[in-house]
């Protein structure tokens, strides 16, 4: 006799066994986990494949592509899964995921590259909002949120995992008989292909469907607002914010919105983002928590490996390592929030607690300097890795609960959206800000120390007067300069430490101005989050089956 999880006297949810739960939501976890280990592993493994593809200047494109086209297609999946299914949808994200990562592994130059991403993308934008919409249909929210901790445990093993396989397929000249960094894309097959065959014969049960026309001239009007929105934040920099390329880019995109907002109003319910929804003034606020959020802690998540690395001098795979602990608290936050969320079902004061210890952990962050012990580093990385889990799991709870269960797909598909345009958005400006600032912060430290004994006897020894790293980035400092290209910081490493210090000692500070935003930004989070109107999920107490077998309803 199986034991029912999902209780069958609401017939909003089917009757399931806790295997056949367990199995779906590994088969999800799976892609989920594809998803993001191609990201982390990507983020290591860029140069090196661009250097095989000829086409270093033109990486960005590689990621910009998939970029644009997963963020673009997070609330295409959720609106179309309320209305043609969760697993037709979910089985054509993974299917788009694996031939992109095939297409990639064939590509024969960075444009090419850029291209196959953008099909990656197409795919990877659904792998984990209909995955948290399937989560929603099978089980009721004081069941759900026990799974739902599970996906946040995944990306902190992702991010773990990532640099070190990125690093390790990049380092490879071939393997069976392939290059490879081409490895990187084709490990997602197999991956992918167990995750195909788990959700095919498993995924059995139907969510309920709203019958209604698909609001084409909606999604064409989304694409052509975020798309030049997306490149100019990705290519921003580079071409330089008020260029009058960026310039028209944000008309552009301006237009583009504005045309999305008429054409969803007179769309109503049937619209990709329905406007009643946002008349919800708990719904409107949870995104809004959701997006400033999103901007703490996707660009703290680029900002602290980056600290690590280039402050503290540690390599990709070290400060991978060192930041486990973060990964691991991650799930620990998250672990924790569910079952008071489900016991109390009362959000607001989780999220305004997960948020606070975010911005607090920030605040100290914007303090440490080049002598601070890693130790230390690892306690915030525990502290941040708390407050995060807390948040993406409690800020999930408190969207879904506020939408009736018709509108599950598309507040699935808006929790990914906007907490995805807070991370590009955030990472994108917040790397501007900080290279922006970093040249004059160098100047200033390397002022402060110039006449001091140490740095006047390391201008006087013999072997820095010998090394030409190290005289020519002596005489950029003395020439008024940041004294290095910022673009190629390896350098770093080949200098003689007390010529490296003032360098050290001014990006750190420029990255501790981030973390100073960043911790009002996650403060200002945490006020918004205790002015919503909470709605408790509807109850659905556990109970024993006492059918034989699993009813489950028609395959979709």
């Amino acid at each position: 006799m199986a034991e029912a999880v999902a209780a069958h006297e609401d017939p909003k949810y089917p009757e399931l066994s806790r295997r056949t739960i367990t199995l779906v939501v590994t088969g999800l976890l799976l892609a989920v986990f594809m998803s993001a280990l191609d990201g982390m592993i990507m983020a290591t493994a860029m140069r090196t494949v661009a250097d095989n593809l000829h086409g270093q200047t033109l990486q960005a494109w590689a990621t910009t592509g998939y970029l644009i086209t997963a963020t673009i297609s997070l609330p295409l999946y959720g609106k179309l899964s309320d209305i043609y299914g969760r697993k037709r949808l979910y089985m054509i994200a993974i299917v788009l995921f694996l031939l992109g990562s095939l297409l990639c592994a064939m590509a024969q130059s960075m444009y090419e590259l850029a291209l196959y991403r953008g099909i990656q993308g197409l795919g990877g934008g659904g792998l984990g909002s209909v995955a948290l919409a399937v989560l929603a249909d099978m089980l009721p929210p004081e069941q759900r949120v026990r799974y739902q901790a599970n996906f946040g445990a995944v990306f902190g093993i992702a991010s773990v995992l990532g640099p070190a396989v990125g690093g390790l397929f990049a380092g490879m000249d071939s393997f069976l008989g392939v290059a490879g960094w081409r490895w990187i894309f084709l490990i997602n097959l197999p991956i992918g292909l167990i995750t195909l065959v788990v959700v095919g014969k498993l995924f059995t049960f139907r969510n309920v469907r709203i019958p209604q026309r698909v609001d084409y001239r909606g999604a064409t009007a989304l694409v052509a607002g975020l798309v030049p929105l997306l490149l100019v934040a990705e290519q921003g920099k580079q071409w330089g914010w008020t260029s009058p390329l960026s310039l028209g880019l944000f008309v552009l995109g301006a237009a583009g919105l504005a045309w999305f907002l008429l054409v969803e109003r007179r769309m109503g319910d049937e619209a990709l983002m329905p406007p009643r929804l946002f008349r919800n003034s708990a719904f409107t606020q949870v995104n809004v928590v959701n997006f400033i959020g999103g901007i703490g802690a996707f660009t703290s998540m680029t900002f602290l490996p980056l600290y690590l690395q280039i402050v503290q001098g540690l390599s990709p795979t070290t400060a991978g390592l060192l930041l486990l602990p973060q990964s691991l608290a991650t799930t620990v936050g998250a672990k924790f929030a569910g079952p008071v969320v489900a016991r109390t079902e009362r959000y607001k004061f989780m999220l305004a607690g997960g948020l606070a210890m975010l911005g607090a952990t920030y605040l100290v962050l914007s303090t440490v300097g080049v002598d601070t012990s890693l130790w230390v580093m690892g306690a915030l990385a525990v502290a941040m890795g708390l407050g995060l889990g807390i948040f993406m799991q409690t800020v999930l709870t408190a969207l879904q609960n506020s939408v009736p269960p018709q509108d599950m797909g598309v507040a699935s598909g808006l929790y990914s959206f906007s907490r995805q345009l807070g991370a590009i958005s955030g990472t994108a400006v917040f790397l501007s800000v900080m290279f922006g600032i970093a040249a004059g912060r160098i100047i200033d430290s390397f002022a402060s120390v110039r006449n001091t004994p140490a740095l006047q006897a390391a201008m006087n020894d013999p072997a820095v007067l010998s090394s030409a790293a190290d005289q020519k980035v002596l005489t950029g400092l003395l020439g008024g300069t940041e004294g290095i290209d910022l673009d190629n910081t390896a350098v770093l490493d080949t200098l003689d430490p007390r010529v490296a210090r003032p360098i050290l000692e001014g990006m750190g500070s420029s990255i501790n101005t981030v973390f100073l935003v960043l911790g009002g930004l996650g403060l200002l989070a945490a006020l918004v989050s205790l002015t919503i109107r909470e709605k408790a999920g509807s109850k659905a107490p556990a109970e024993q089956s006492d059918g034989a077998g699993e009813r489950l309803a028609a395959t979709e």
